[in-house]
């Protein structure tokens, strides 16, 4: 399975739990810890959880190997890592103070629009 295939398989599964503003930088010519990012997230940790294990559920049925899983006790941020994907699912509160799509503005941002439903 290829990136392209495992990222449409986060965005949809995070789009099924509506996820918040779900975002996928191209990062792989600014660091050497991955390709992508997935970036998204939720008015509160319970919906964060809920996010994440519906993501967790889509890749287990894809037969993708999940590599490091963190922060799913706390749930203010929980990180999914894939290798070359890296999935970022936070609180709003927490997601604005990191604000990692400023530290990484120099990323390429993937139009993902065809995944997603509108509200």
């Amino acid at each position: 399975m290829d990136n392209q295939e495992i990222l449409q398989i986060i965005v949809k599964a995070a789009d099924e739990r509506r996820a918040h503003d779900i975002e996928v930088l191209k990062i792989e010519n600014l660091s050497v810890m991955g390709r992508y990012f997935v970036i998204m997230d939720a008015s509160s940790e319970r919906q964060v959880k809920a996010i994440s294990n519906n993501i967790i559920d889509h890749l287990n049925e894809n037969h993708v190997k999940i590599i490091h899983l963190e922060g799913k006790d706390n749930a203010k941020w929980i990180l999914i890592d894939l290798g070359d994907v890296i999935v970022h699912v936070f609180t709003s509160e927490t997601r604005e103070f990191y604000n990692l799509e400023k530290l990484w503005a120099d990323a390429i941002v993937e139009d993902i629009s065809d995944w997603i439903t509108e509200d």
